[in-house]
């Protein structure tokens, strides 16, 4: 077992406090928005071991099948497939999607043919992976996932009473809803910038009208039925984005999906094609180590359209929401359908006994509350490490260890 150090990424739409109240440390006033746990190469976790400090990266590159193990390095050759993170937003992340194993060789093997930079602005593809994720909150957390039903995007754009936006919603009612999303999507995204600007800030002032108006009306801003209550919640979202990013495509995009909010103990799965953004609350996230974004809006960052429509999924339908499996163990499981990574979360009990945590591949263990005692190694050399909240340890393949104390403890491994 090896105690990391971490690296906070320090975004300007991350919370200034909430990592901070996490680790028990002081605010420093500026934005903490990511803890990166793994060995991504922007920012490796480092650790000590035989009396030196080395990164996780130089770790695993001195002896790849021992500490990833045969299975991970047969699958994923000889790196660390995951990248685990504390996640705080204060404000919305950049509306994206992700591409598919196919998709992200195909395009990242076009723009080194072309010879594109890979720090370039118009760059898409950083890497030949894809970007499969999987979100958990610590607290209630907010966010966009998928599309919503056609019918109830045209419900909510004519709401609006904004006649630029009119054409969209009878599109959105007359169309197949996959042609539907995918025009309205591409005329948002392709319109004049200044004309949608315009629209985008007509559509604003009468969503915050809507927002305000239902508040007062039932005192709870909830709504009942198929007026303007109902969509309270989504003309109060669009308000808000447009003080964010006045003027950007994205809140109308936005306007076009599933706003979902998370109690805590519950997670999103994000597949590929799946446009989806952050908006604010406290999580634990995992991701294949890959940075292959493509935006929708939302963002002061390049936008290619063409691309984005190559590779988002127009299916409406509602988010899945997953709740943890509980197994045998007492370990609860949140299932994903990759085999980069997988995430679990441990209820640590005082006197329930030692919670067996072995894996014959790596394994980062993070402490969210209370504290974990981790036990391990081998027999007559037993090592023992302390997690307090936003501690976390690194276990190389096949290292025995297991878990005593009174705290939560996420383990982030490989399903191979």
């Amino acid at each position: 077992m090896d105690r990391l150090t971490n690296t906070v990424r320090p975004y300007a739409w991350g919370s200034t406090t909430a990592i901070p109240a996490l680790l028990g440390t002081a605010p420093t006033g500026e934005p903490q928005a990511e803890l990166w746990m793994g060995a991504h190469p922007g920012a490796p976790s480092t650790l000590v071991r035989d009396g030196r400090e080395r990164t996780l990266t130089e770790i695993i590159e001195a002896d790849p099948e021992g500490e990833l193990g045969p299975e991970t390095v047969r699958a994923f050759g000889p790196r660390l497939p995951f990248l685990l993170k504390v996640l705080a937003a204060a404000s919305p992340l950049s509306l994206q999607v992700h591409p598919d194993p196919a998709q992200a060789r195909e395009g990242f093997d076009e723009e080194e043919a072309r010879g594109v930079p890979v720090d370039a602005p118009e760059r898409n593809y950083k890497d030949a992976g894809h970007k499969p994720e999987l979100i958990c909150a610590l607290t209630d957390f907010d966010g966009l996932c998928g599309f919503r039903p056609a019918p109830e995007a045209a419900d909510l754009l004519a709401g609006l009473e904004v006649d630029a936006l009119k054409p969209y919603a009878d599109i959105l009612r007359a169309s197949p809803a996959s042609d539907a999303l995918r025009e309205v999507l591409t005329a948002v995204l392709t319109a004049d910038r200044d004309e949608i600007a315009g629209t985008v800030a007509e559509a604003a002032r009468s969503a915050a009208r809507l927002s305000a108006d239902t508040d007062t009306d039932s005192g709870t801003g909830a709504g009942t039925g198929t007026g303007t209550g109902a969509h309270a919640r989504a003309y109060a979202l669009c308000a808000s984005l447009a003080e964010h990013y006045p003027g950007d495509p994205g809140v109308l995009a936005a306007m076009l999906l599933n706003h979902v909010r998370l109690a805590p103990g519950e997670a999103l799965y994000l597949g590929a094609g799946v446009p989806h953004a952050y908006l604010s609350g406290l999580g634990v996230e995992i991701m294949a180590n890959s940075d292959n974004v493509l935006r929708c809006g939302l963002t002061p960052k390049h936008v290619d359209v063409p691309e984005l429509l190559r590779i988002v999924r127009f299916q409406p339908g509602e988010p899945g929401i997953l709740h943890p499996e509980a197994g045998p163990s007492g370990e609860e499981r949140y299932e994903a359908p990759v085999g980069e990574f997988r995430l679990s979360r441990c209820m640590i009990a005082p006197g329930a006994g030692a919670a067996p945590l072995s894996a014959r591949t790596p394994q980062i263990l993070l402490c969210t509350a209370g504290h974990v005692v981790l036990r391990g190694g081998a027999e007559g050399a037993e090592d023992e490490l302390t997690l307090e909240p936003g501690r976390s340890a690194y276990v190389r393949a096949g290292e025995r260890v297991d878990a005593t104390g009174d705290g939560t403890l996420f383990r982030a491994t490989v399903a191979v």
